[in-house]
Formats: structure tokens, sequence, C-alpha cells
């Protein structure tokens, strides 16, 4: 029970590594608050948890918009009284080269960029009132390395790196720690769109996406919510301002 009695808000829920990472917090003790802007796969989740015997509820929000992000955080407060952890997860996957429009950058940036940080400062507002929290922002691979026709999503993984490191700093004196996972291969819905596209098959899949990664392999989205889960509990105590690459290998050659 890492999370026992610990509220914690994930983005991106209704599938993937948000759902995984709602499902498995919920599994160690915390109050999940899901969101989503698919409003029937994030009921499905929620409901799931709650079959379990676990608490969470749903809450529909696009969080490329700061009103609803600030809505996000006062359904959480109202559901649960609190809030103790932010997993920044949702996001647009919108792979352009340099040719990419204005409104490309607008939708790719809005979401993974600028959601992240309205959600990281009103959640912060909450965690002072509790003496500190964490904050999980999921990063990428891509975050760090050149990949073909990705100029607008890396760059905004990129940020999201940055962003992490230099809120952990501004931060610190709250007792808020921030840190940022970087996935490789996750098998989530995006990733099997791409691959059946492509006529690829899981394995397929995980050996053509993730040609550098050594494990050659799709990982399970739980692969993903468990290094989520260290960076939320009093296990990562000392961890702020980190990325921690989940990547099969892929940032190692």
């Amino acid at each position: 029970m890492r999370l026992k009695d610990k509220v914690a808000i994930v983005t991106g829920a209704a599938s993937g590594i948000g759902r995984a990472t709602a499902t498995l917090f919920a599994e160690e003790g915390a109050s999940v608050l899901l969101t989503d802007v698919n409003a029937v796969g994030g009921e499905e989740a929620a409901q799931a948890i709650r079959d379990k015997g676990g608490k969470a509820v749903f809450h529909k929000a696009n969080v490329s918009q700061q009103v609803e992000c600030e809505g996000v955080v006062k359904a959480c407060v109202a559901a649960f009284g609190r809030v103790n952890t932010l997993v920044n997860n949702a996001g647009v996957f919108i792979l352009r080269g340099v040719e990419a429009t204005p409104e490309d950058w607008q939708a790719v940036m809005a979401t993974n960029v600028f959601g992240y940080s309205y959600l990281m400062n009103f959640a912060a507002e909450e965690m002072r009132k509790q003496g500190g929290g964490t904050v999980v922002n999921v990063g990428s691979v891509s975050s760090v390395i050149a990949q073909t026709k990705r100029v607008t999503y890396n760059a905004s993984k990129g940020a999201v790196l940055q962003m992490t490191r230099c809120a952990a700093l501004d931060l610190s004196e709250d007792n808020i720690r921030v840190n940022c996972v970087c996935p490789g291969v996750i098998w989530t819905a995006e990733v099997e769109r791409m691959a059946q596209e492509g006529g690829l098959t899981r394995e397929e899949a995980g050996i053509e996406f993730g040609s550098r990664q050594i494990m050659k392999r799709a990982a399970d989205s739980r692969e993903v919510a468990y290094p989520i889960l260290f960076l939320a509990s009093e296990e990562s105590s000392f961890c702020t301002g980190i990325a921690l690459f989940v990547d099969g290998g892929w940032t190692a050659m």
C-alpha cells in the first residue's frame, strides 16, 4: 500500500499508460481522479477500479484548456478533499517535420506542454496546503533523441523534460517533487493503430518502432505504471528533477 491515504490525479486515464497507472495507484491505496477527453473509456476505467474495491471518480476534461485544468483539480478536491500526486500523462501524437502548420504546433503544444504546466500550477496550490506532494510527467525517449518527421512531437516531449527540471527547482521549497518518466515503445492504442496501419503484429511493431531498443519489444502499459508509482511514492524521496528512462535500453545504445 505505497500510496495509502493519498489522492492522485491521472490524466489521459481512459486507456494505455494512464489507465494502467490509475489502476495501479488504486491497488496501492490511493483515491484516484481519472480525467480524459474520452468520457466512455474514462468512466469504464473508473468503474473497473471501483468494481475491485478501489476509490476512483472520472472527470471529463480537455487539458489543453486552462479553465478545464483548473476544473480537474477542483473536482479532485471536491471528491477526495485534497491532491497529493499529479500524473501528467495526456498527450497527442502529431508527427510532422518542418512542414508543420501553425495548427499542428498549436495542437501538440497545447496538450503536451501547456496542459502539463496548467495542471502543475493548479495542483501545486493544493499540494502546498498538504505540506508537499509529487508530480510525475510522462515524457518519452523522444524527449532526447532525434526521429524522422517528428519535429513537432519530439519538440513537445523535449519541452516536458526541461519543464520537469525547472518545475522541480521552482517547487522544491514547497516540498513538491517533480520527476519525469521517458517511455520507449509501449503497446498503447496509438502504437497499436500505427502498427495496424503498417500491417505489423505486436512483436513486429516492437522491433520496427524500437529498432534501437536492446529488448526489441513493445512494453505493456503496466511496465511504465510501476516506475510512475515509484516516483509518486516515498520510495523516491530523494529524487526530483530526474528523467527515468523506461525504454527497453533504447537510450543505452
